[in-house]
């Protein structure tokens, strides 16, 4: 009962930080990718730094945020699962972000001007760069799914590790490692690694075969 409720709770808050950053990058990444305007490269680079912040630092963040003199801190969501959906999806933000925007950017200005000679308007122009560069979104997708679902510095910072509550696949491997419970903590590690595996596996297939993939 309660490994199954250590996997529900782990894929509830990873699915729903990559979702939410998810959207957010889609949203704002590109219009970013198909548009030139004066600081561009620098923020590409910030993000290129955050993509490889340590989670432990982001976890700091959140929990300064959410602490009771934060500015958040009236919400009380430290040590819920909203705190670590909050803290994952800072973190997996800027992988998905960088990643549509440096794979789409070239295909995405091009169908940007072929829609406007066709008379395409802005809402017309996104839902086909989406459709166009479906496979180069989801693999971006894909890489903040792994991030977020294997991560274990951020949510056991601002999550604690609660048993029932706020306890992850992550956090439990940890838990049971230093206990000296290495049979429980490789049985968890196994099943993460198979959701993992599978939920890869589903958003591949999303992407279809590609057409190229055996030539060379």
């Amino acid at each position: 009962m309660e490994l199954t409720q250590i996997v529900l709770t782990s894929l509830f808050v990873s699915t729903t930080a990559t979702l939410i950053a998810s959207i957010i990058s889609l949203i704002i990444g590109i219009p970013f990718s198909i548009n030139r305007f004066k600081y561009k490269n620098n923020i590409l680079r910030i993000t290129d730094t955050l993509m490889s912040i340590p989670p432990v630092l982001m976890g700091l963040v959140v929990f300064m945020l959410l602490s009771k003199k934060g500015p958040l801190g009236h919400y009380n969501l430290l040590f819920t699962p909203t705190a670590m959906i909050l803290a994952q999806t800072l973190l997996v933000l800027p992988i998905i972000f960088n990643l549509i925007v440096k794979q789409i950017q070239h295909s995405a200005v091009k169908i940007q001007k072929t829609c406007i000679m066709l008379g395409g308007r802005s809402f017309d122009i996104l839902i086909l760069i989406i459709k166009e560069c479906k496979n180069e979104i989801i693999t971006a997708i894909t890489t903040g799914f792994s991030r977020a679902i294997s991560e274990v510095g951020a949510v056991i910072m601002v999550g604690g590790n609660i048993k029932g509550y706020t306890r992850v696949m992550t956090t439990y491997i940890a838990l049971e490692t230093n206990k000296g419970n290495f049979e429980g903590a490789i049985k968890i590690g196994i099943i993460l690694l198979l959701i993992s595996f599978g939920i890869n596996t589903l958003l591949h297939l999303l992407k279809g075969r590609d057409t190229n993939e055996y030539i060379y």
